[in-house]
């Protein structure tokens, strides 16, 4: 088969997998090596002073042996298949980093004969890119699940992010869609490969030119909407694989039915891409605003409302804790107030040593006032209006949403048609 036909199969077959993202390291370039990494982003990301950087995101091969009900490479499914040999791989990621079109690699594989045999054909890319061509850039390494730990270790040595991906959120609903992996071969080396990275840091304090493993971390991906598995059910696993393999990020890929004739799988799925981007606000506020899931959803509550962000939802819900006063409430209750993010919340606590702050000054420090409004007093003074209730709040919160300015309401299953809106994080959450 000719290369670009290889190229052209492999590439389409990767883009299901969203678990790339910046790489989370810096590496300057060295005398005698091609490339640097920069911790400010990989994978048609821009950095901080407008660059857009990218990689080349490839499967090393589509030819799987296992039968996941939800994918497209799956052995059943009748669609053109390839396989990239390691020296293809290595030429193929040189050229185009000479020609200037990538600045790193994002390697995957389908399951070929065994985990093992996939694992060490992709070490073995990634080891002649690092030791034989010199090639300094960022290396991101979709690990297999029921590969050892031998060659995780050495993958580990090499590559600089790697993601073992959960798939689905629970065992039942992995045992019936694919019925060959299981939980404990993907969450072993999630295991593995949290302990062999909290070592090389260790090591790292003490003797400075000790090798790195993985220093950008590791991450995960869940599928979304292919089972009826609730969003309650999804953020309470993102919360622990957080707590207990101190993963990097959690990523949410919405199911868009690819997949025909399974009586498995949904034909139509409701407003998948706005779903996706609801769980990426909620995992931002289990990252960064100090939220628990059990504060944003429960059993009797287990799905997020998708015509505003969940940190709204919350507030909402919580009235008897605001209105707040900015001028003297602490940094943790001011992250709670829609419209108020991190970096305003760090104005607001420094602006206020100086003095008090008023509605105009709150709106220079970044507050969306729109949202904030209704939450908070300044000075004693409340902004939200006369006769306020929870109804009108709402309301107007769902009036003033970024997603719902961008679409009605009543026309939330046509997301899928504008992905450019939906996309994961294009909208902050503040």
């Amino acid at each position: 088969m000719e290369l670009d036909k290889k190229i052209q199969i492999l590439t389409q077959g990767a883009k299901y997998d969203v678990s790339c993202s910046s790489s989370g390291v810096e590496r300057r370039g060295k005398k005698g090596q091609l490339g640097s990494a920069a911790e400010s982003g990989i994978c048609h990301s821009f950095t901080p002073d407008g660059r857009c950087i990218s990689l080349l995101k490839i499967l090393m091969s589509n030819n799987c042996d296992y039968n996941c009900a939800y994918c497209i490479n799956r052995q059943s499914n009748d669609v053109p298949r390839a396989t990239f040999t390691p020296e293809e791989l290595v030429n193929l990621t040189m050229d185009f980093y000479r020609r200037n079109y990538i600045e790193g690699l994002f390697l995957s594989s389908a399951v070929c004969n065994n985990p093992d045999h996939t694992m060490e054909r992709m070490v073995a890319v990634v080891r002649l890119l690092r030791k034989r061509e010199g090639f300094n850039g960022y290396i991101h390494l979709k690990g297999i699940p029921g590969a050892s730990e031998e060659l995780l270790a050495q993958a580990g040595q090499y590559a600089d992010r790697m993601s073992m991906n959960l798939e689905l959120p629970t065992k039942k609903s992995l045992k019936l869609l694919a019925p060959q992996k299981s939980t404990q071969q993907i969450t072993a080396p999630m295991h593995y490969l949290r302990d062999k990275i909290e070592e090389s840091k260790a090591l790292r304090q003490q003797f400075t030119k000790a090798p790195n493993f993985v220093p950008a971390g590791q991450t995960t991906q869940m599928m979304i909407g292919a089972t009826n598995d609730s969003d309650y059910n999804i953020m309470t696993v993102s919360e622990g694989m957080y707590n207990a393999y101190q993963m990097k990020r959690v990523y949410y890929s919405a199911y868009i039915p690819v997949v025909q004739n399974n009586s498995l799988l949904p034909t139509t799925v409701h407003a998948p891409l706005l779903r996706e981007h609801r769980l990426y606000q909620t995992d931002w506020l289990l990252r960064f605003y100090g939220f628990k899931t059990s504060e944003i959803l429960d059993e009797a509550h287990p799905n997020l409302d998708l015509e505003m962000d969940p940190k709204c939802y919350w507030a909402l819900n919580h009235l008897k804790f605001f209105p707040v006063e900015v001028n003297r409430a602490h940094i943790s209750l001011l992250l709670r107030v829609p419209g108020i993010g991190p970096t305003s919340a760090q104005r607001i606590v420094k602006g206020r040593r100086y003095g008090k702050l008023d509605y105009d000054a709150l709106k220079k420090m970044g507050v969306v006032l729109k949202r904030a409004k209704y939450f908070i007093l300044c000075d004693g003074k409340f902004y939200g209006g006369k006769n306020t209730t929870q109804a009108k709040i709402r309301h107007q919160l769902v009036i003033e949403d970024p997603v719902m300015k961008k679409l009605n309401p009543d026309q939330l299953h046509m997301s899928s048609l504008f992905p450019e809106v939906f996309s994961s994080e294009s909208l902050y959450l503040r």
